[in-house]
């Protein structure tokens, strides 16, 4: 675990100044993608045949760190890694480590990630060193074939090895699965009897119209609200008020003990609790997943080494954050809701 240096206890004895957004909402979430690259490939999430940034467009570790702790200092008591791929990032323990600073000294109550799952095996003893307690690891399959199908590139085995690591490394694992029609809305249930058998918890996502795929989103998008009701058929589900600190909402499965969450940016959105913004590995800032409007603080972070100036990009970046989304599922037209992939933003 890091060691707390005089001034990261200095500023910790500080009361963090709460973001509040036009409509009232604290923001004490950040997600930081902190590249778009990924060694899968879902069908889901980007074209098989990527364009990647420049490395020069992204920022170094060094300034991801800057940024983090701006937000930190602000108010953010929830740090979320992602991608792309997060641990394919070339030496992204060292940013674990620098953050893991904030969980010593009680300004961040949590430091997690989003994970396909692929490098679990090798970085899980050391993320745990680092203070991550939980990990987030995406699949929507438990069938090999299909596993490959949707993922392009990956290997299932090599993923239920990286979890079954974390496991041992004293992880909680919670399951990210994107319900597709006529691709997985038939295991389901064997997702939820996987999951809880070992001890994790489910998160079901809808389809989100965002980034050009090579294929089409009507045909893959399944609401939610039948998924449910499918459950609900054959199993006792529990409204319970467990929150991760993300949009989800969760139910307790009688018959298997564990839970089951539901992501609904179609059919229910989540937007009147948002507590969220996301920044991209190359420091533009997303105050909402569906809009495109964003603010770049890059600039401002590389003009200055004054903490002010980048915490007043940050203040007019978040009054600027709207009250909801626009996704909507367009049978018309092809083309997504909003044009970025979610490898861009990270989730």
């Amino acid at each position: 675990m890091a060691v707390i240096s005089s001034s990261t206890a200095a500023l910790a004895e500080r009361p963090a100044v709460d973001m509040i957004d036009p409509f009232g909402r604290a923001v004490t979430y950040l997600r930081v993608s902190v590249t778009d690259r990924c060694d899968f490939r879902c069908v889901y999430c980007m074209s098989e045949h990527m364009t990647f940034l420049p490395k020069r467009e992204l920022l170094t570790l060094e300034e991801l760190d800057r940024l983090c702790t701006a937000f930190v200092d602000k108010g953010v008591r929830k740090l979320r890694i992602t991608g792309g791929e997060p641990l394919v990032r070339r030496n992204i323990m060292q940013l674990f480590r620098d953050l893991s600073r904030h969980l010593v000294s009680g300004a961040l109550e949590e430091l997690t990630l989003t994970t396909n799952g692929s490098q679990l095996a090798r970085f899980a003893d050391e993320l745990a060193d680092c203070g991550v307690r939980r990990v987030n690891v995406s699949i929507d399959t438990m069938k090999r074939d299909k596993f490959k199908e949707i993922t392009r590139w990956g290997d299932l085995d090599k993923v239920m090895g990286g979890m079954a690591a974390a496991q041992k490394a004293g992880l909680a694992i919670k399951l990210n699965a994107v319900a597709l029609k006529g691709v997985n809305d038939d295991e389901i249930e064997d997702l939820m009897k996987f999951a809880h058998g070992n001890g994790y918890d489910l998160t079901l996502i809808e389809t989100m119209p965002l980034g050009d795929i090579d294929g089409d989103r009507t045909d893959q998008y399944l609401p939610l609200s039948m998924v449910r009701a499918d459950l609900a058929s054959r199993y006792t589900l529990e409204d319970i008020p467990y929150k991760t600190g993300g949009p989800a909402r969760y139910v307790q499965v009688k018959e298997t003990g564990g839970r089951v969450g539901f992501i609904t940016p179609m059919t229910h959105n989540f937007c009147e609790s948002c507590n969220r913004v996301r920044l991209t590995c190359t420091g533009t800032l997303y105050m909402c997943l569906g809009q495109d409007d964003a603010a770049d603080l890059r600039e401002p972070l590389r003009a200055s080494e004054d903490p002010a100036v980048i915490g007043a990009a940050i203040d007019e970046a978040i009054g600027r954050k709207p009250k909801g989304h626009d996704f909507i599922i367009d049978r018309r037209s092809n083309k997504p809701s909003v044009s970025r992939h979610m490898s861009v933003t990270g989730g």
